[in-house]
């Protein structure tokens, strides 16, 4: 596994690559087990579009992702990436994506337990009464990454 950290607007983001994929994108310093911290085409290329996305420049990333879970936690990560940039949904919508209407707090833990914050879009998921609710990241960053896409501020949120 391959490591590259990087400055953010939201702190230091920890982005792992296995293979040819992004498996992890974490919020700090993360140390993952068996990595190497090595530059590679697709760790700069994901910090070139993390970076574009940062300065508005991007609404969605073409990235080859491979974050690793059970069935369920795979079928709410493609709920949200389904998720349109500026969009927001809450956890009974986005069990519903998934196809399990009544599993509202497994979506949530599925949500929790996103290897591919940013990537796979956790952020825009907010509570059934329209809150911020928890996010990896901190709500200051939850909270500045959905002002940045126009999603929260001022009558918004």
């Amino acid at each position: 596994m391959k490591v590259l950290y990087m400055q953010s607007p939201v702190g230091v983001l920890t982005l792992a690559q296995e293979g040819e994929a992004l498996s992890h994108l974490l919020f700090g310093r993360v140390g993952l087990l068996g990595a190497q911290e090595e530059a590679s085409p697709l760790l700069e290329e994901a910090k070139r579009q993390l970076e574009e996305y940062f300065a508005k420049g991007r609404r969605a990333f073409d990235l080859p992702l491979a974050p690793k879970g059970t069935a369920f936690q795979m079928r709410v990560w493609q709920a949200l990436q389904s998720i349109p940039y500026g969009e927001t949904r809450n956890y009974q919508q986005v069990a519903e994506m998934a196809g399990s209407p009544k599993a509202c707090r497994a979506a949530g833990m599925a949500n929790h337990n996103n290897p591919l914050s940013i990537l796979i879009p956790c952020h825009r998921v907010i509570g059934k009464d329209g809150g911020l609710t928890g996010y990896g990241g901190g709500l200051e960053a939850k909270r500045f990454l959905l002002e940045l896409e126009g999603a929260w501020g001022p009558g918004l949120g």
